[in-house]
């Protein structure tokens, strides 16, 4: 197992690595939409903090040698159904005709100010 850590995608807030590579996977622990640079939750519409998961996502696989071309599949945590088509809309815009499997799980509360968790598994290459 190959933990993986890039300053690119905010610190893990615990006891726990932002991705591990093993057997040929890097498993992406759940990202929230945290500017790296800044380290605070990013203000705006779900479109918006879903995007800056994604790209904390996606900074994470580049780190692990993956890519978001790569995710084999996606948990998606909301505070709201609501907030689903324009977490759809940013899925299809950031991943273009790949689609991974994903599941959508409605939460009651995430990290204050945040609308939307994501948790990814994708092949290394």
């Amino acid at each position: 197992m190959q933990p993986i850590a890039t300053t690119d995608a905010p610190p893990p807030a615990g006891h726990y690595s932002q991705a591990i590579v093993h057997n040929g996977l890097v498993y992406v622990a759940g990202q929230l939409p945290v500017d790296p640079q800044t380290g605070q939750v990013v203000a705006g519409s779900p479109a918006v903090q879903t995007e800056q998961t994604l790209r904390n996502v996606e900074a994470i696989l580049r780190a692990a040698g993956s890519g978001l071309d790569q995710v084999l599949s996606a948990t998606v945590y909301v505070t709201s159904r609501d907030y689903w088509g324009e977490v759809n809309a940013t899925f299809a815009r950031l991943f273009g005709e790949h689609r991974p499997a994903r599941a959508i799980v409605p939460v009651a509360d995430l990290k204050a100010g945040c609308v939307i968790e994501i948790q990814v598994i994708a092949a290394a290459r």
